[in-house]
């Protein structure tokens, strides 16, 4: 579906406009986040990464020398936004395609009716492609040949990565450009513009700060579902109480309550210390609870991945060593898909964790070795286990009389590893739970052999 902007909201075909645009007509009937969408690069937010002094997006917006651009970020972030930004500033026709909808034959059928302006009248087109990703590998090529040439000036937004979900010629031929999810600053900030713009509400409603609070922790950094969630709190507020919207105005209206959570409280620690003692007791229904608490209250998911992940190493361990790839791979998956979906991940290693069988032998020992090393118990390297890689190094001694394990029929053989002090000294004990219980047996067996005793 092919969508052409009037020129006039977004300035003339002549040349970069003098100064930048000023508000676009909107209908008073449109969404709120509509309404309030940027018209000017000083009322964008949470982006100033890509919009500092002499950055990429600002250099393009600003009418320095026209390039396409790939815009890379989670919704409601301002792709959109900042693509007619781009067409506003350099003076172009803007037509906005969806990938949703539009097939090889819309596509084409845009480069086409460009050529014919920018031969005819010399006028340039954007186009804008949202969901770019949607599209088949041979829609995305059609766009190649137009790109090339600059017969079109193409801003794609996407959601999924773009090195993994658009074709490499077309990203060679943009710049691809991160946009991250609004902070709460960020959210707040817009919010209570929202609220006081003669775009928005005009001050026809006022917002309580605990019901501030919830709508910036439901937006999860989506600009558009702050908006959505305060026009709707707002409406219900006009109606029946003279404008005021209080907490329970935004649950009702919402049908979802406030998680009682503090990202930087108590409620913060304490939530997260519960997570992982009802891991390490093995209560999964418990853990998966405080998870869940966590991620409704809008608890970064990259920290709940890292804790768990420690919790992996620190009392699963060798007990289950497919514990801690488990936590890797989850945090992975959430750094990869985002939130919601990343709950998934973090469910299931949760439950792995949490019936998985417990040992925390690992970090006894790595820190009875490091308090041993911070008491000075550490002495010389013995020199046969020394680098001699290197001239000289068996004149000094080193790296002689050295006995190579794999010689010996098991493996294993009698020598001297640690410094002189600490011969004899047993580090790691092993439990005798899950995978860890044939160790239990071994490595006394290991310290035998190698120790001669």
């Amino acid at each position: 579906m092919e969508q052409e902007f009037d020129l006039d909201l977004f300035g003339t075909t002549s040349g970069p406009p003098a100064q930048p645009p000023g508000p676009r007509r909107v209908s008073p009937s449109a969404p709120l986040a509509v309404r309030m969408r940027p018209a000017t690069l000083d009322e964008v937010l949470g982006q100033d990464h890509l919009l500092g002094p002499g950055a990429p997006l600002r250099r393009l917006v600003e009418g320095a020398a026209p390039a396409s651009i790939l815009l890379y970020g989670p919704p409601g972030t301002g792709k959109t936004t900042l693509a007619t930004l781009v067409s506003s500033a350099i003076g172009r026709r803007f037509v906005a395609l969806s990938a949703l909808s539009a097939g090889v034959k819309e596509v084409r059928g845009v480069i086409d009716d460009a050529r014919r302006r920018l031969t005819h009248s010399g006028e340039s087109t954007v186009l804008f492609i949202d969901e770019v990703h949607r599209f088949s590998r041979t829609q995305q090529d059609a766009l190649l040949g137009a790109v090339e040439d600059r017969i079109v000036l193409l801003v794609a937004a996407t959601t999924e990565n773009p090195f993994f979900s658009v074709v490499s010629p077309l990203l060679s031929r943009s710049i691809v450009l991160q946009l991250h999810p609004l902070g709460d600053e960020d959210v707040r900030a817009l919010v209570r513009r929202a609220v006081a713009d003669e775009r928005g509400l005009a001050g026809a409603a006022t917002l309580e700060a605990e019901a501030e609070d919830h709508i910036v922790r439901l937006a999860g950094g989506d600009a558009r579902r702050a908006l959505t969630a305060l026009e709707a709190a707002a409406d219900s507020a006009i109606a029946t109480r003279d404008g005021a919207i209080d907490l329970a105005t935004v649950e009702a209206t919402l049908d979802k309550a406030a998680v009682r959570y503090d990202r930087s409280g108590d409620q913060h620690y304490d939530v997260m210390s519960a997570f992982i003692k009802s891991i390490r007791g093995s209560d999964v229904d418990a853990a998966l609870h405080y998870l869940a608490r966590m991620i409704e209250a809008g608890e970064d998911p990259r920290f709940i991945a890292r804790r768990l992940i420690v919790h992996a190493t620190e009392d699963v361990g060798m007990a289950d060593p497919t514990a801690l790839p488990a936590a890797v791979a989850a945090a992975q998956a959430v750094q990869l898909i985002g939130m919601p979906e990343g709950r998934l991940a973090l469910a299931q290693v949760t439950v792995h964790l949490a019936t998985a069988p417990k040992s925390n032998a690992v970090i006894t020992a790595i820190d009875s070795a490091l308090a041993d090393v911070r008491a000075g118990a550490a002495g010389t390297v013995p020199p046969h286990l020394r680098d001699g890689h290197y001239a000289g190094a068996k004149e000094l001694g080193n790296a002689t009389g050295y006995r190579y394990p794999h010689d010996a029929p098991e493996g294993v053989l009698r020598q001297q590893y640690p410094p002189d002090a600490l011969r004899g000294r047993d580090y790691y004990n092993p439990t005798q739970r899950g995978a860890e219980r044939p160790l239990a047996d071994r490595v006394p067996k290991l310290r035998r052999l190698v120790r001669g005793d």
